[in-house]
């Protein structure tokens, strides 16, 4: 002790001013190659170098999860090749206007729906429930009006018009149903008197559609209203609790119309399976829509996750599997909740209810928070029904995160992420829900100390430079105390 007490009190405030400033030097340099690392690779060097070489040395156990399998080449291929835009889709479990949406916002006195999402809506209608030969039928040309009301009240006003007209005018109940109704009862009663019109005017359609290209284009758009109609009356059955008729309704319009699949009609009926708890049905329709020339979906990929958990959460724990490894079905799962994260990696949060949900909107944005608000606020209950599913789940989302392929211009299961997704989810949701930026990866721990430790280094020289001999003395204090 004397003799370090001699040596100190040997060294001048010069001394203490350069050793600052080279610490200082030292901890920036690592701090920018710790940044240029993650920023190229998504990982922290010194993290990746202490795991995988240094743990092993002190008698750890490297519990990364397995490598993913390449489930789809085929279709990662196929996704480069045709790079998707942001395009935002139509909410095949949108809810009812008037039954949920409204009756949200009379008791919490928030709007649920933004103006862009309803618009997007109104753009919907036009296109599916108007067609050129509305001028021949007087109710109709109200409808077209009607659709591109922006008040509600002067919609509803303008669907009684068009009654008064046509009492068969199957688009004004569908408004009706959807608006005016106030609860979910009132808005079956509605969809079946437009079912009613809507078939009888389907029929006329069908009987005179190769006349002309007019009465094709009528044929289509009558196509359309009822289709509409028999799927909200199926989500009706299933939202009343008559979920086996609601089942048959969606299966036979499936059938009834199995062109239109690009209406999601198969997504309604996977969450009415899952309610039923027919798994084996579930597995069945998954694998006639989990198909690498289809359009993936959360509900495809986290219901594929979903059945492979089954098979292993009951009995899955993370401390066996790390000292026995994994089992083949537990790498199934593994890999099955990898696949889905990579597509959307919003979802598991709140599954996990580390996130709030909010009333989800009438349009979503694949692989975007929108869809993952969608997909957790119908499939939530079906994950807790399943015991250990929520564990297995939370065991490995954040290993499958970090698995994800880093920049996101990067694929590896699908093709890359893309950039625009907070963009549009931020038109789609409302503006008192935070947004989720995922797959935005934290900075690691390191970057942080070496930021801490360069700018504290720094600070120090600052003091030694402008309080020599004050800091020479906390210098000397500080090693006699230690």
């Amino acid at each position: 002790l004397l003799t370090v007490t001699v040596f100190l009190s040997t060294l001048t405030p010069k001394f203490y001013f350069a050793l600052t400033v080279t610490s200082s030097f030292i901890s920036g340099l690592i701090f920018v190659f710790e940044w240029w690392h993650f920023r190229k690779y998504g990982t922290s060097f010194i993290e990746q170098v202490s795991v995988s070489h240094l743990r092993p040395l002190i008698g750890g156990v490297e519990n990364s999860p397995p490598a993913p399998a390449a489930f789809s080449a085929g279709e990662n291929e196929t996704g480069r090749q045709n790079m998707p835009e942001c395009k935002v889709w139509r909410n095949p479990l949108n809810l009812f206007r008037g039954a949920e949406y409204s009756r949200y916002m009379w008791v919490t006195g928030k709007e649920p729906l933004t103006y862009y999402d309803m618009n997007l809506s109104a753009q919907d209608h036009q296109n599916f429930f108007t067609c050129d030969t509305d001028a021949l039928r007087p109710s109709d040309t109200v409808m077209q009006k009607a659709w591109r009301e922006r008040n509600p009240q002067a919609r509803i006003k303008a669907a009684y018009q068009a009654l008064e007209l046509n009492n068969d005018c199957a688009t004004a109940y569908v408004l009706l149903a959807e608006e005016e109704a106030t609860t979910i009862v009132d808005a079956e009663k509605y969809f079946k008197q437009a079912l009613k019109a809507g078939e009888m005017i389907y029929r006329k359609s069908q009987n005179c559609h190769s006349q002309s290209p007019q009465h094709e284009a009528q044929l289509r758009r009558d196509t359309n209203v009822l289709v509409y109609v028999k799927r909200r009356l199926a989500m009706c059955a299933r939202k009343l609790g008559r979920i086996r008729e609601a089942v048959k309704m969606m299966r036979d319009l499936m059938k009834e119309f199995p062109l239109l699949s690009m209406l999601n009609i198969h997504e309604n009926l996977l969450e009415a399976l899952l309610e039923l708890q027919a798994y084996a049905d579930v597995q069945a329709v998954l694998a006639k829509y989990d198909d690498i020339s289809l359009p993936k979906s959360a509900a495809i990929c986290y219901t594929a996750a979903l059945l492979k958990a089954r098979a292993v959460s009951e009995r899955f724990s993370p401390e066996t599997a790390s000292k026995r490894g994994l089992s083949t079905a537990e790498i199934n799962a593994v890999e099955a909740i990898h696949r889905a994260v990579e597509f959307n990696p919003h979802v598991p949060k709140y599954l996990l209810e580390m996130k709030s949900l909010v009333l989800p909107p009438e349009h979503i944005l694949k692989r975007g928070d929108s869809e993952a608000v969608a997909y957790a606020f119908f499939h939530l209950q079906h994950w807790k029904r399943i015991e250990g599913a929520l564990n297995l789940l939370h065991c490995t989302w954040e290993g499958t995160f970090r698995m994800i392929p880093y920049p996101l211009e990067k694929g590896h299961l699908f093709y890359p992420y893309p950039s625009c997704t907070e963009t549009a989810d931020r038109e789609l949701l409302p503006t008192f829900h935070e947004v989720s930026v995922y797959p935005q990866k934290e900075l690691p721990f390191f970057i942080h100390f070496t930021a801490g430790l360069c700018s504290f280094s720094a600070m120090l020289a600052l003091l030694t430079h402008q309080f020599p001999e004050l800091m020479v003395i906390f210098a000397k204090a500080v090693s006699i105390v230690s």
